[in-house]
């Protein structure tokens, strides 16, 4: 086959291969186009996506390693304390291998993290599928996902003994067809323990570390770039198959490593693109080149071509350069943990990376090429053409004559979509390492860290999406859901710190599509600059769409933050009884558009989801910390998904926890069904003892913020009938 036509059969297009024969100054051969494929491709060069990624901010005083620097942010914590953090999706390879694609997603975010130097400490996951309760192939298909991706999770997170620690599992027909499967990893590290992924000092050793090398996975960043059909089950081949245990050997071999002083000059781990990817990125960042020896990289499999060693994605692999002469000691530790350890190249002064089998050259390509100079598009945006007959709504139309509270309530808890996660969570490992202190199940997760010089610091964080939002109002609901995440750490008394964002969304050349991501990319950009909050990393995960049609525009945030001190960790759920709540911030509800009310009882997506306001936000996320600090506080909750109603019921849902009565007054010419379900952000409901009720108001009139005595908990129900108890079966 010729060169151009065997780059054509790869995904790369007529002006890409003309770019890279430029390049070159020559015909590249295949193996040089299977590495400019990969590289090239949307997972690995984010082509498409690179010019609105830029409209993030990027920095601030707790920014110790910024966005697209290394595999991972890292932010200041205080006292020499740092913390390393990212979100990856495995949205395809959990597509057509639910089990090993969920599995292997924790398994790369988990090096990503290491490669920093830091060890992991938790684990979060947000998780979309179709509704598992539809008829016929796609409810069972959805079942079978739902259960291999869940075990897949539980069985790479509890294997390494890293706890998972909360999410989000939302159901939803807009994903039958194209599940989403992110994956979010923590890890902590002190300010010099930084490691960097870049290839420096002409002649020192290049390793290849971890497991050998198979032909699982392969080009599996270029499976992860294009659209999943029917046929896709015929790429199960591009689907990594992990190794927990041995991934645990890896990271602490890999950490023991680093302790080592000046032993280590560079460290990449082999994730997407395998080895293709950990050379030429080690050596464009280091300004060097690299020349390996495939020969000497260790193989499972007996007859692996050039092409194949080059473009596998086989898990648990590292690539780490280490000072000449220091050798020993790396094989010495790699040993001593049971992982191969082999010399398989050096750093050189050429900027090239040079790939020899037997000694004869099989591929010569700049690193930087490869690395950083993939082309960058500018995709037509254009406004979706039914997405103004979306927007409508006709309440008049939609609601009955006579309000059907009780029965529209017990529809939306009977739901799938608001059913119990317990049994998810069940399935992790959520408390191994002692650090959990706010376990799954509430508005943030919590953990307790040791700080390098003594004494402990606590760590919130929380991950957020709603693709019913985001596909009525782009730009608003990614400015909601950014003000939301931080709601949620504002109720477990956390100043936000940083966040990392994975953008699922369809194909890009749909210009529809693209429109609606550079609206999240914007709205989500305008909100990060109002909280002062700096986007350190993430991924973008485009393609995300079937044969029957794309997902809802669904970026996902995760936000990290530190719990200040003096406050009080309060739960979600009510106590007893005999305490007063409170709703803090606004008192309109936002209306229906966009909501959970509207999809869930009557079957329809309609309306603009209610607009943020960040101003109001700010305050009460302030307002929030404060109140954590007073004595008498016994329950926190945000509103937000289901409206203040719902978030009511929520908070009824402990075993001991009491029932409520609640007086919420009609804003004017607002339906009841508006001022319940309604899903406007900017509100929090606290249960406090009657005693500190004065206080509360007392703060929230000092920040500006709204505070009205909505009811009072007491007795077992919420209404007759038993409510909460239907939730939990």
């Amino acid at each position: 086959m010729k060169p151009k036509d065997f780059a054509l059969s790869l995904g790369l297009t007529d002006e890409e291969y003309g770019r890279i024969e430029k390049g070159l100054g020559r015909e590249p051969n295949e193996n040089e186009l299977g590495m400019f494929s990969v590289m090239w491709s949307e997972h690995c060069s984010y082509k498409n996506t690179r010019r609105e990624l830029r409209k993030f901010p990027t920095t601030g005083p707790a920014v110790l390693v910024k966005a697209g620097e290394e595999n991972a942010g890292v932010v200041d914590a205080g006292d020499g304390l740092a913390l390393a953090f990212k979100i990856e999706s495995h949205n395809h390879p959990s597509a057509v291998e639910p089990f090993q694609g969920a599995a292997t997603g924790v398994g790369g975010i988990l090096r990503d993290i290491f490669t920093m130097g830091a060890r992991p400490v938790a684990f979060m996951d947000s998780l979309r599928f179709g509704r598992p309760e539809a008829k016929g192939e796609a409810g069972k298909r959805t079942r079978s996902l739902i259960k291999g991706v869940v075990e897949g999770i539980s069985h790479y997170g509890n294997c390494v003994g890293v706890p998972t620690i909360g999410g989000e599992l939302v159901l939803d027909s807009a994903y039958e067809g194209n599940p989403l499967v992110n994956v979010f990893c923590l890890g902590t590290l002190r300010h010099d323990q930084i490691r960097r992924g870049a290839a420096k000092g002409v002649g020192n050793p290049v390793f290849y570390v971890g497991a050998k090398t198979g032909r699982d996975g392969l080009a599996g960043a270029a499976f992860a770039s294009r659209d999943l059909t029917e046929e896709s089950k015929a790429d199960r081949p591009a689907v990594q198959v992990g190794d927990p245990f041995v991934g645990k050997l890896l990271f602490e071999a890999c950490l023991e490593l680093y302790a080592r002083p000046d032993l280590v000059v560079g460290v990449q781990d082999m994730g997407a693109a395998g080895l293709t990817c950990s050379t030429c990125e080690t050596a464009s960042r280091g300004g060097s080149g690299i020349e390996i020896e495939l020969d000497q990289v260790p193989q499972r499999e007996t007859g692996m071509t050039p092409y194949e060693t080059l473009l596998s994605e086989s898990q648990e692999r590292m690539l780490i350069i280490v000072h000449k002469g220091r050798e020993k000691e790396l094989k010495e530790i790699f040993s001593r943990w049971g992982l191969d350890a082999a010399e398989i190249g050096q750093v050189t002064e050429t900027g090239r990376v040079v790939v020899k089998q037997s000694g004869k050259v099989v591929a010569d390509v700049p690193a930087r090429l490869l690395a950083d100079d993939a082309p960058v598009y500018e995709r037509e945006a254009k406004v979706p053409a039914k997405l103004v007959e979306r927007q409508k709504l006709d309440l008049k139309k939609i609601l009955p004559t006579k309000p059907k509270l009780k029965e529209d309530l017990l529809k939306i808890a009977n739901s799938p979509a608001t059913g119990s996660r317990r049994w998810v969570w069940n399935q992790y490992d959520h408390m191994v390492g002692l650090r959990t202190v706010v376990r799954p199940g509430g508005d943030a997760a919590v953990l307790r860290i040791e700080k390098p010089g003594g004494g402990w610091v606590r760590v919130a964080m929380t991950l957020d999406g709603n693709g019913r939002w985001c596909v009525q109002d782009p730009r608003e609901g990614s400015k909601a859901l950014v003000a939301e995440a931080c709601r949620n750490l504002a109720c477990a008394g956390a100043v936000p710190l940083g966040l990392t964002d994975n953008l699922n969304y369809g194909n890009p050349h749909d210009p529809e599509i693209f429109w609606q991501l550079r609206e999240g990319v914007e709205g989500m950009a305008e909100a990060c600059r109002a909280f002062d909050l700096p986007v350190t990393g993430g991924n973008v995960s485009l393609y995300n769409q079937s044969p029957a049609g794309p997902i809802h525009p669904t970026p996902v945030v995760g936000v990290v933050g530190k719990v200040e001190e003096g406050v009080k960790l309060v739960p979600g759920v009510f106590g007893a009884g005999g305490g007063v709540i409170l709703l803090l911030g606004k008192s309109e509800s936002g209306g229906l558009g966009a909501s959970l009310y509207l999809q869930e009882v009557h079957g329809l997506i309609a309306g603009k989801p209610a607009t943020a306001d960040l101003e109001l936000e700010k305050k009460l996320h302030r307002l929030m910390r404060s109140v954590l600090r007073e004595s008498g506080i016994r329950a926190v909750h945000d509103v937000g998904e289901g409206g203040i109603l719902w978030a009511l019921a929520e908070m009824t849902f402990g075993s001991e926890s009491a029932g409520a009565e609640a007086d919420l007054p009609l804003g004017s010419g607002e339906r009841a069904e508006e001022a319940l379900f309604g899903e406007g952000g900017g509100r929090i409901l606290l249960e406090v003892e009657e005693a500190t009720v004065a206080n509360i108001e007392r703060l929230a009139k000092e920040a500006g913020v709204g505070c009205r005595t909505i009811g009072k908990t007491g007795g077992k129900e919420m209404f007759e009938g038993s409510l909460p108890r239907a939730l939990e079966s």
